[in-house]
């Protein structure tokens, strides 16, 4: 059965109630001070170190402990991560990369020995997930991230950023030789999130992943299971409209999933609630079903509805409750209420 999860930075705050009041209490979590929370959380802590000292290392088996042990006095288990080391010079093949993979290797570690069986990973270099609007007019009202590509091209492109996409593969091939052994023995399957939006180039930077050949290619750099994909829907959806045959394709090798909805093309969409996008998202579920999947699922990219502030785009309250309880919905539809009734 799924792991119905929720992603959030291990700093209590009054949403963690809303949570578990939903019935969810498994996690994927940052990092506290990983490259995923300054890009996306960090604003919004500023200046709260929490239990870290100034100096802690987030990836060390020390601090993911405290962090798990955060999230534990809370009442949620830690089901994956999905936050790394910075990771810019690992996916453009720069010197100093081979620090970072060992710090990769690090956490990895970490993670086994705490009983974390899922790292999310990504090869967005330079940039993480890109909008041209964080408050598009949605459904009612609700504000909604969007894309435009026009609006994008129209701005300068990002400094440092001429790298040719083989340069991206062949440093992706020599990361995974480096991590996949490690990964096996430790326990953790890797799972590799597209490229959000799934477009060749951004701003002048190349972007591999943003296809579904380009996840065949991956899967075949190595064929260990612990080499993965987190399947994020909506980014499958705009490179190829039949997501259940590729949820049917990939099968085994998705040990991670975010459930998303969008409405329209990989160069101009927007982000909708959970039953208002292009996705047959109850097809979706029942291919996780057919499938086997067991693995993390949450809810992602959601609208700021009314009332809301929308300092956090995309991750605001109301839209995330809304959103668990529709895939709790869909997964008894799908997994069967006997079975659903087990979600963790």
């Amino acid at each position: 059965m799924i792991r119905l999860s929720e992603f959030l930075s291990p700093r209590p705050e009054p949403l963690w109630d809303l949570i578990r009041q939903a019935g969810v209490m498994d996690v994927v979590a940052v990092l506290r001070g990983g490259e995923q929370e300054q890009r996306m959380f960090a604003s919004l802590h500023h200046g709260h170190q929490g239990r870290h000292a100034q100096d802690h290392v987030p990836w060390s088996e020390a601090s993911i402990a405290e962090d798990q042990a955060v999230f534990a006095d809370a009442g949620f288990s830690v089901a994956a991560i999905e936050d790394t080391v910075p990771m810019d010079r690992i996916r453009l093949g720069l010197p100093g990369r081979d620090e970072d993979i060992e710090s990769v290797i690090e956490q990895i570690h970490a993670m086994g020995n705490l009983g974390i069986g899922v790292l999310c990973y990504n090869w967005m270099a330079i940039s993480s997930w890109s909008r041209t609007s964080i408050d598009r007019p949605g459904r009612g009202g609700a504000r909604v991230t969007a894309f435009r590509a026009r609006d994008a091209d129209a701005l300068p492109d990002v400094e440092g950023s001429a790298v040719e996409p083989e340069q991206m593969w062949s440093a992706l091939e020599y990361f995974l030789h480096a991590v996949i052994p490690v990964a096996e023995r430790s326990g953790v399957r890797l799972g590799m999130h597209p490229d959000d939006p799934p477009l060749p180039r951004l701003r002048g930077v190349s972007r591999i992943m943003g296809s579904a050949d380009a996840f065949r290619r991956l899967l075949g750099l190595d064929p260990s299971g612990h080499n993965g994909i987190t399947f994020c829907q909506a980014n499958f959806a705009l490179m190829e409209r039949d997501v259940p045959a590729l949820i049917h394709e990939f099968g085994s090798r998705i040990p991670f999933v975010h459930f998303r909805n969008v409405r329209g093309t990989a160069d101009d969409f927007v982000e909708t609630f959970h039953d208002d996008g292009d996705i047959d998202m109850l097809a979706c579920m029942r291919a996780y079903a057919e499938i086997g999947f067991d693995g993390p699922l949450r809810p992602d990219h959601v609208p700021t509805m009314a009332g809301e502030s929308n300092a956090r785009p995309g991750y605001e309250s109301l839209g995330r409750l809304f959103a668990l309880g529709y895939t709790r919905g869909l997964a008894q539809a799908a997994y069967g209420v006997d079975a659903a009734g087990g979600l963790r």
